[in-house]
């Protein structure tokens, strides 16, 4: 036996009314299919030149991180804080400020202060850090610096 199937062209009709979600659907397609194809890869930015740099002048620098958290002595050798920080300018063209902490145990209790990152006498290796001329009972009636929550 063979069977036949027939189809009838009333299968095959678009309805005439749709349901909303049928008309709005192929049109949400179609705007998300825009955005993905509307968004253009990062660029780089314009001017931004490589400058070559001698490397044996900034092997010769201080590391930061290796600085950060160096007691600070007084050019009578008496501990007067640590460094807690050093921040740049917004123009980024030089470091301005040394954040120092004053006082307390450990990080606990200390008075922050800040003053020009120039006034700091670093020696050769890095390992020694000289404010000359402070004490810290002037550091400590200095205001008190408070880093911004942001």
């Amino acid at each position: 036996m063979e069977a036949t199937i027939t189809r009838t062209l009333s299968n095959f009709i678009i309805t005439p009314n749709p349901p909303k979600w049928r008309k709005y659907s192929g049109l949400a397609a179609a705007a998300g299919i825009l955005a993905v194809l509307s968004i253009n890869p990062a660029l780089p930015q314009a001017g931004v030149a490589l400058v070559k740099v001698d490397l044996s002048v900034v092997a010769q620098g201080y590391r930061m991180s290796k600085v950060i958290g160096s007691t600070v002595m007084n050019d009578k050798n008496e501990k007067i804080g640590s460094l807690d920080d050093v921040i740049a300018a917004k123009d980024k063209k030089q470091l301005d400020f040394a954040i120092l902490q004053v006082g307390g145990f450990l990080g606990v209790g200390g008075h922050l202060v800040a003053v020009p990152f120039n006034s700091l006498v670093i020696d050769d290796t890095g390992s020694k850090v000289t404010l000359p001329g402070a004490s810290k009972e002037e550091l400590k009636k200095l205001s008190e610096f408070h880093y911004r929550s942001s």
